[in-house]
């Protein structure tokens, strides 16, 4: 330790020594307690909004994959009917089309419509017919020499939104208890340690659980509530259609399909009890208890496979809400970010009493939510109560 002379100022110490907020000291003092969630979010990315609505721009290459709209008995036949979707346009004049279910090639002489190609056939000499429901990929082009330039193509991003929720715990005590000795030490002090853990709790729980909705919003005082993770995610892994259960082949797989089929290669999953005892039963040489650089304190437990690393983490809370003992959330960290009204992260509002009360009122209060940058490399796993 560098030895260190004359007076020292606030200006002297990076955030690394000074918390910048409440919500931050609460993490640094707990950060294994109620908001693991909101513990890796304070240190990792956070972002401020000048506007209680933010927005963010979805972008994804598309799969520019087609499905067949009526049978085609005769392998000579050049219209195909499809169905129409978001894909059907990308098919101008000479882009090559493969039929996923029998392999044959053929090649668009005409641009596509929203329910129809135009195509030579059976490229390379095989007959084939085409199913109704054969699924259909584009694979490529293929122009002639000196072919002028195809019809362009291109494709918009999506504008994915959230909003703000108002957060505020209150607690109160009279001055007589304030000015009263007591053994267990400062009634007030113990009153905003556990008010500061109550609201914690409510701002995790509100990001797995809220409701992304707005009421009265064309009034004066507008009630904003946060989408959290759960409302909000498209990728759910629902083994209530399998007798809720699931074997370490079939979670493996899962993994590879769709945990890690978008996004980093390395994501960290909260779970509730039941999905923690099944993965300690699941090969248990695969488990390598690890505290990851970045994590500020965090304590994750790494589940290696080859589609990436699961960083696991037993959610508290997962313990006393009903059916989240058996569910797990599975979180891409990069694509998902705290976001907080400009100068109203969470705060301690000292004396909120009534100007004759003789007592003191104080509360924390935070305007914040909850922004996905991308839905797809977020997943959720429910009713997972067996292990097969």
């Amino acid at each position: 330790m560098a030895g260190i002379q004359g007076l020292r100022g606030t200006g002297q110490f990076t955030t690394d020594f000074r918390p910048k907020n409440y919500r931050e000291l609460f993490t640094l003092l707990e950060p294994n307690g109620n908001a693991p969630l909101n513990a890796l979010l304070s240190m990792t990315s956070s972002e401020a909004t000048d506007d209680p609505e933010f927005k963010n721009f979805r972008d994804e290459l598309p799969a520019r994959a087609l499905t067949v709209d009526g049978a085609v008995a005769s392998s000579s036949t050049t219209a195909i009917t499809i169905d129409s979707g978001a894909d059907s346009l990308f098919a101008v004049a000479g882009t090559i089309i493969v039929n996923a279910a029998t392999g044959e090639v053929m090649r668009c002489t005409a641009d596509s419509t929203a329910t129809g190609l135009t195509v030579e056939r059976n490229i390379g000499g095989t007959s084939h017919t085409i199913g109704d429901g054969d699924n259909l990929f584009i694979a490529g082009t293929a122009y002639e020499e000196g072919a002028s330039s195809p019809t362009g193509v291109s494709f918009d991003a999506s504008v994915a939104s959230n909003f703000t929720q108002i957060f505020r715990t209150s607690f109160l005590v009279t001055e007589t208890l304030k000015a009263t000795n007591l053994r267990t030490g400062d009634k007030e002090d113990e009153m905003a340690t556990k008010a500061l853990k109550l609201h914690m709790q409510d701002i995790e729980r509100a990001m797995f659980f809220g409701k992304k909705h707005e009421a009265n919003g064309t009034t004066a005082q507008p009630l904003r509530f946060t989408g959290g993770l759960i409302n909000t995610i498209s990728s759910v892994i629902d083994r209530s259609t399998a007798s809720n259960s699931m074997t370490e082949d079939q979670f493996d797989r899962a993994l590879i399909e769709d945990v890690f089929a978008f996004g980093s290669k390395q994501k960290i999953m909260f779970c509730g009890a039941k999905v923690a005892g099944h993965l300690q039963k699941m090969g248990k040489d695969r488990w390598q208890p690890t505290v990851v650089e970045g994590t500020y304190g965090v304590n994750l437990t790494q589940y290696t496979t080859f589609a990436g690393d699961l960083m696991v983490h037993l959610h508290p809370q997962f313990r006393q809400i009903p059916g989240m003992d058996n569910a797990a959330v599975i979180i891409d960290f990069p694509y998902l970010k705290y976001r907080y009204m400009e100068g109203r992260d969470t705060q301690l509002l000292r004396d909120r009493q009534a100007n004759d009360a003789d007592s003191s009122k104080h509360e924390y209060l935070s305007e914040c939510g909850l922004e996905l940058l991308q839905d797809k490399v977020h997943t959720y796993i429910k009713n997972w109560t067996n292990l097969a």
